[in-house]
């Protein structure tokens, strides 16, 4: 699958709002202004990962790509000795891939296999992802949460945010010459970034 980038998470430890308020001027302030302090590295953070395993994600390899993101990614948590959770959801409901765990130095056993096919509930993976997220705060309510949905987008569902993580973002692979912008819309809603698949994946 070729290479990777490396994990973009939202610093959102805290807002900077000197920085902020110099960056937004006179205009009012926008999502877009703000300005985070760095947190510092991914240590003792649980990422929680939705991903979709539609029947709309089996074409043009989306789902294959997704695979070799969360791949990538477990690696470079397992480095920072950071915490991984997996939801998936398609046409058999939403399912746990890997309960909140430290992140696998090797994720090859448990991601290549995971299916695809049916419809695509994103509602009820974020629900699931809501109630484990749920569980990691009752037992350790300081621990950071951040949530990545993983999706083309293709359903009618609007989820809310899920209101556990600390942060939400959202990654986008809507790879066809039509698009229908549904995993843009689930991010507007949220207020949360929306990254293009293409915007993790090296070229050479």
């Amino acid at each position: 699958m070729g290479r990777w980038r490396r994990l973009q998470s939202h610093p959102e430890g805290g807002i900077h709002w000197h920085r902020t308020l110099l960056n937004k001027g006179p205009d009012p302030l926008h999502r877009r202004h703000l300005i985070y302090r760095p947190r510092r590295g991914g240590a003792g953070m649980l990422y929680c990962l939705v991903l979709d395993c539609s029947a709309s994600m089996l074409k043009q390899d989306k789902l294959a790509m997704a695979k070799g993101l969360i791949t990538a990614w477990a690696h470079q948590l397992y480095t920072q000795r950071a915490e991984l959770a997996v939801v998936g959801f398609s046409g058999q409901g939403a399912y746990i891939l890997r309960p909140p765990s430290r992140a696998p130095l090797c994720s090859d056993a448990w991601v290549a296999p995971i299916p695809g096919g049916g419809g695509s509930p994103v509602g009820a993976g974020l629900q699931r992802a809501q109630a484990l997220m749920a569980q990691v705060k009752r037992r350790h309510p300081d621990q950071p949460i951040g949530l990545w949905l993983l999706t083309d987008g293709r359903t009618t569902q609007q989820p809310p945010r899920p209101d556990i993580a600390d942060f939400c973002q959202v990654v986008d692979f809507e790879t066809e010459t039509i698009r229908l912008g549904g995993a843009q819309r689930i991010a507007r809603s949220w207020q949360a970034p929306c990254w293009p698949v293409s915007a993790f994946m090296e070229s050479g």
